[in-house]
């Protein structure tokens, strides 16, 4: 296995993500930002959080498989949120759980980063998830 995900004792616990990957492969691999877009364009959950998160992480795994890789390859999560605020983790972590099983995400996920933004690049995207993965 390429990618070992832990959290080291003495870290915060619990997370919905580990502290710590370790990728042992040569074959590099970006996701840039997906958002909650189907492939013709079309806005997907337009107002819902949990729903955007979900179809985002689903495009995520279609950029990750297109380069023969799943979740499990993946080093490290960053998600930005529009308008954040800590009453919204709910919202964002049913997104995700929603999603998980269908799309081989394994929770706790891989390091992962939340960040708050005022906007995206269109008023409608609540969410933008981009991933890196490593394979043999």
């Amino acid at each position: 296995m390429t990618v070992k995900h832990f959290t080291p004792e003495g870290m915060l616990q619990p997370t919905p993500y580990h502290h710590v990957a370790v990728g042992t492969g040569s074959k590099h691999i970006h996701v840039s930002g997906q958002v909650a877009r189907n492939a013709d364009g079309t806005p997907v959950a337009v107002g819902d959080l949990a729903g955007q998160v979900a179809q985002a992480l689903r495009n995520t795994a279609l950029g990750l498989r297109g380069a023969g890789a799943t979740f499990a390859d993946v080093l490290r999560l960053t998600f930005y949120v529009t308008k954040w605020s800590p009453e919204k983790i709910d919202d964002f972590m049913t997104g995700v759980e929603t999603v998980a099983d269908e799309i081989g995400l394994r929770l706790p996920m891989a390091p992962a980063s939340l960040i708050g933004v005022d906007h995206l690049f269109e008023p409608d995207v609540l969410v933008e998830v981009e991933a890196t993965a490593v394979l043999d």
